[in-house]
């Protein structure tokens, strides 16, 4: 059997800065808080739905996910903005409380961020629509172009190496060809 064309090739959709922007402001706000985060972290929807306040060490400025897809706990280096975004959201709130709730005050449970998405796209004109995981991908991308070296945006992701990381996020770095 012949492997599938252009199997190898990065189909990745991803949100420009200002696309992002935009998307955040329609948003309701409960997944507001929801999409920040990814966008602050890369990380992954079930990842963030189970933050407590005390993942965050803002003495540090780090983020860590004890549970991961990978079953690797990992610390998400932040931005500055990161650090003021979580310093804001577990402010004071016990260490032991689910970091993002909906406004109800329930969890986040699986698949109850596709709506909230196809809502927020269709009201920020983002076509095609996009899935959670985009915002993944956006944290990346931008980071990339941002000059964040691919090992410390490859170790955010919880992943091993740079392999991943410089095959769909490499050509937007700034200096991968001349540090390669």
């Amino acid at each position: 059997a012949e492997p599938f064309k252009n199997a190898e090739a990065a189909r990745i959709s991803s949100l420009t800065v200002a696309e992002a922007k935009r998307f955040i402001n329609c948003c309701d706000v409960d997944f507001q808080k929801l999409v920040q985060a990814a966008l602050q972290t890369g990380c992954r929807y079930g990842e963030l739905a189970r933050l407590t306040v005390r993942d965050f060490n803002p003495d540090v400025g780090t983020l860590a996910v004890t549970v991961s897809k990978t079953g690797k706990p990992r610390h998400v280096v932040l931005t500055d903005e990161g650090i003021e975004f979580f310093r804001q959201l577990c402010a004071g709130r016990s260490g032991d409380q689910l970091m993002l709730t909906r406004a109800s005050g329930s969890t986040w449970n699986k698949s109850n961020q596709q709506k909230p998405m196809i809502d927020a796209c269709r009201r920020a004109g983002i076509k095609p629509s996009i899935n959670f995981h985009a915002l993944r991908h956006t944290w990346a991308s931008l980071s990339a172009m941002n000059g964040v070296p691919l090992m410390v945006v490859a170790k955010n992701l919880g992943h091993v190496d740079t392999r991943m990381v410089e095959k769909h996020y490499g050509h937007l770095a700034p200096s991968y060809i001349r540090d390669a």
